[in-house]
C-alpha cells in the first residue's frame, strides 16, 4: 500500500532490488507488467518495514517469503488478510485509492501519479522523448502518501 505497487510485485520482491541507504526499490523489466524497469522511491515507513524483515534474519532471496524460504508468499496472502480483517476492500483498490488521493487532494501531477503506478504515460511520441521517471519529485509524493495513510 505504501508503494502503490501491484501485489505480485511486492510479494516477489527480492533483497537485491533494494538500496535502503538511497531509499530505492528497483524492479527489473522482466518482473513488470509493462516490461520496463520501475524505480520506486521508498517512504520512510516502507524502509522501516523492509529493515524489520531483514532483522528477522530469514534466509532466501525473497523479502516476504512463503512457507518455504525459496518461494514468495502466496498471491492470496493479502486478499486473505483483508478477508480475516473483515474489511470490504481489495488489494487493487489501494492502488486506485492512491490515484484518487493524488488527483483529488494534492497538487502532484497526473503524470507523476501514473509514473508511480508504473503506467504508460502519454502517447508514443511523448514516450519516445520522455527519458526520466521524476524519481526525486516522486519521493515527496510517496512520503506524503505514507503520511496520509498513517
Amino acid at each position: 500500500i505504501l508503494t502503490a505497487t501491484r501485489t505480485s510485485e511486492v510479494l516477489k520482491a527480492e533483497w537485491s532490488e533494494f538500496d535502503l541507504k538511497e531509499g530505492l526499490w528497483t524492479i527489473s523489466a522482466e518482473r513488470m507488467k509493462m516490461d520496463r524497469e520501475h524505480r520506486i522511491p521508498l517512504p520512510q515507513r516502507a524502509i522501516d518495514i523492509v529493515e524489520e524483515m531483514q532483522a528477522l534474519g530469514l534466509q532466501g532471496n525473497y523479502v516476504f517469503p512463503g512457507t518455504k524460504l525459496d518461494s514468495p508468499m502466496s498471491n492470496m496472502a493479502f486478499t486473505m488478510t483483508l478477508r480475516r480483517m473483515e474489511v470490504p476492500y481489495t488489494a487493487h483498490g489501494f492502488r486506485s485509492s492512491f490515484r484518487d488521493w493524488v488527483a483529488e487532494t494534492t497538487d502532484y501531477s497526473n503524470e507523476m501519479a501514473e509514473m508511480a503506478l508504473a503506467h504508460a504515460v502519454g502517447n508514443k511520441v511523448e514516450a519516445a522523448y520522455r527519458r526520466g521517471d521524476m524519481l526525486d519529485r516522486r519521493r515527496a509524493m510517496m512520503e506524503d502518501w505514507a503520511t496520509f495513510l498513517a
